[in-house]
């Protein structure tokens, strides 16, 4: 754990799914963060209207998910929600330093 950084991700899903699929989507990715390093936090922030639509919809469920992580996972973090459907958006960035 000492090569690990701190870095907090936020995501968007998809609103039209079934509140099923978004837990679905959820845990996926608590799960790959668990199996890469050690997650620290989950904020759930709900349903909220985007600033601009995206894929013609205007909502979307953000949740930020804080957590710990070698220096080269964040990278396949990012591949893995441009390639998973029901996320509209992420961005991960490195905390502190």
């Amino acid at each position: 754990m000492n090569n690990f950084a701190e870095y907090e991700t936020m995501f968007i899903v998809d609103s039209s799914l079934a509140e099923v699929e978004v837990k679905e989507t959820v845990e996926k990715f608590k799960k790959l963060i668990e199996v890469n390093g050690e997650l620290k936090d989950v904020s759930e922030w709900g349903k909220r209207r985007l600033a601009y639509p995206i894929k013609h919809k205007i909502e979307g469920f953000y949740y930020i998910l804080t957590f710990l992580a070698p220096p080269n996972f964040p990278t396949e973090l990012e591949r893995i929600f441009r390639i998973t459907d029901p996320v509209m958006r992420s961005l991960t960035i490195r905390k502190g330093k």
